[in-house]
């Protein structure tokens, strides 16, 4: 068995990855003590997709059985009370038992390090998939019209590229928990690059669609 952690869990609308940022704005009484605890304590807070629940003012939701840990990196306290909390997803984690002796909810998790049965499939995944990242986050910033992402930040170590692609494709939390809870890294790797490889097919089409129209109009006397 891997190791076992006791740690505060925040219920979210969204999907934490190892080596991604989540940015935070706490203002319920609970989650401002969670965030002490965790201050107080040098412990980590697990981030969970919500499966049934809201996330906020009413009862604690249920969370999907599996998560990433955040380790706090930096806190701004605003003279309202209201926190704002930048955090950096560690590791995934499975869920063994829920806890309710505080207003927030706890966990005794299980770190789940991902499983790479071949060293050299990895490698060659991790190189499948970039040139799909790179050419979504090309065809992202056409259609937003903004300056392209320097594809030299991308890290070169293919799992925490297969992380960051998960991070940054936009789709939903419940497409994006599967990534999380997969156990190989080569599946994760060939998954994110087969939905890549559909999200950019997607991206173009629409771009095209757009273009046309504009031509459209833009013909007529």
């Amino acid at each position: 068995m891997e190791k076992m952690l006791d740690i505060p869990l925040f219920p979210l609308n969204t999907v934490l990855f190892p080596g991604t940022p989540i940015s935070l704005h706490i203002f319920e009484p609970r989650y401002k003590d969670m965030v002490q605890w965790c201050l107080d304590n040098e412990q980590p807070f697990g981030v969970v997709l919500i499966e049934e629940g809201r996330e906020a003012l009413g009862p604690l939701a249920k969370p999907h059985p599996v998560g990433c840990t955040a380790q706090i990196s930096e806190v701004e306290h605003l003279p309202d009370g209201r926190i704002n909390v930048l955090a950096v997803g560690m590791d995934r984690f499975q869920i063994h038992s829920l806890g309710y002796e505080h207003d927030y909810l706890t966990g005794m998790v299980e770190l789940l390090p991902l499983y790479s049965e071949n060293l050299m499939t990895v490698e060659r995944a991790g190189t499948q998939l970039r040139p799909w990242v790179e050419r979504y986050l090309s065809v992202l910033a056409s259609a937003a019209d903004e300056a392209e992402f320097d594809v030299d930040d991308l890290p070169e170590d293919p799992l925490a590229l297969g992380y960051l692609a998960a991070a940054l494709v936009q789709i939903p939390p419940d497409e994006k928990q599967p990534l999380l809870a997969t156990e190989e890294a080569g599946e994760l790797l060939t998954n994110m690059r087969d939905i890549y490889r559909r999200e950019v097919a997607l991206l173009s089409a629409m771009l095209e669609r757009e273009k046309n129209q504009e031509m459209g109009i833009f013909s007529r006397n």
